[in-house]
């Protein structure tokens, strides 16, 4: 039964302006979100620094760290187990200064002198040490630039 005789019957029409709009808001909703990183392109050469030395020096502990990840604490060659023997070895280090010191006694500055060619691992082992040591002020040393060891 077509009551309509005479007229054809019309295709429905896809209204293609609403996709592109919500096409054209996920498209740049992708674009703000994503995030770039390319690490392995990242030349690093470090430390050096501009800066001047300190004019006096604070209760401090010197850690020296060399590229194949020995430690050395006040220049005493220390083995390194864990991060718990670590910060053993920094609390005898504060505790050798506040019986060598007499007046006020302050916290002692941790200072870190790790060689440029030092892994990461081996920094974040002498801050997690100090940290189990209750010793929060730490600091990084560096070599002003133009200078060589």
């Amino acid at each position: 039964m077509n009551f309509r005789k005479g007229q054809g019957r019309e295709d429905p029409e896809i209204n293609l302006i609403p996709f592109i709009d919500v096409l054209l808001v996920i498209l740049i909703f992708l674009m703000v979100t994503t995030t770039y990183s390319r690490y392995t392109e990242l030349q690093i050469t470090l430390p050096t620094a501009d800066a001047e030395k300190a004019q006096d020096k604070p209760n401090q502990i010197d850690i020296g760290i060399d590229a194949k990840g020995r430690y050395k604490i006040n220049n005493q060659a220390v083995s390194f187990l864990d991060t718990a023997t670590l910060a053993e070895d920094l609390r005898q280090a504060a505790h050798a200064l506040e019986a060598g010191k007499d007046g006020a006694q302050r916290e002692p500055v941790v200072i870190i002198n790790a060689d440029r060619a030092t892994s990461h691992q081996s920094v974040i082992d002498v801050l997690e040490a100090a940290r189990i040591a209750g010793l929060a002020k730490v600091t990084f040393a560096a070599q002003a630039s133009g200078q060589s060891r």
